[in-house]
């Protein structure tokens, strides 16, 4: 397998499992924070301001991720 094929397959794998870790992260997340409004309806909108947070700073690494990759695909030699 020559290099440039080699990086094409890294992206793609690199692309997908940080898709797949931010959804997986997200639903924890979100599901938290049903669970924390279930038991203290009050506490909504402090729950609501730590999830929307949470849930940037996750898709902050499939963005980068995919960032890295596009530039793998087009730096490969």
């Amino acid at each position: 397998m020559d290099m440039s094929a080699a990086a094409l397959l890294g992206a793609g794998i690199a692309a997908g499992l940080a898709a797949l870790g931010a959804s997986l992260g997200n639903g924890n997340v979100i599901s938290s924070t049903i669970e924390g409004v279930a038991r203290q309806p009050e506490a909504k909108g402090s729950l609501q301001t730590i999830m929307f947070i949470g849930v940037g700073l996750i898709e902050a690494l499939p963005l980068l991720t995919w960032v890295i990759a596009i530039l793998m695909i087009f730096t490969r030699s």
